[in-house]
């Protein structure tokens, strides 16, 4: 439980870091925005990695450890895309995440 909570925690890091300069930084050089962005992804990568290595040092393969991250990133990234961004809601989610549900079941089998 551990794990999931770190990545959780990682990746909602990792989504800022990866879009909310579209957002608060559109009208600024590209490379102010690499820069915030590291910035930001240096405090994932210091969740992330010890999540990482907790959960393979514990019952976690690493082929269960990626697509947990996948199942995380898609339940993180909906609400962000929706709430913060203001993208719409599509049934596109509800599908992908259709195909996360099966990954995980051939992953965890």
């Amino acid at each position: 439980m551990r794990t999931v909570v770190l990545l959780i925690i990682s990746n909602v890091f990792m989504t800022f870091a990866w879009y909310a300069h579209l957002k608060n930084l559109q009208n600024r050089h590209w490379l102010i925005a690499v820069v915030v962005s590291w910035g930001i992804a240096f405090f994932e990568y210091l969740v992330q990695v010890p999540a990482n290595r907790i959960g393979y040092r514990g019952s976690y393969t690493l082929a269960q450890l990626k697509i947990t991250q996948e199942v995380i990133t898609l339940s993180v990234f909906v609400p962000f895309a929706v709430l913060y961004m203001g993208a719409p809601l599509k049934l596109d989610y509800l599908w992908a995440g259709f195909c996360l549900a099966g990954a995980v079941y051939f992953i965890f089998r």
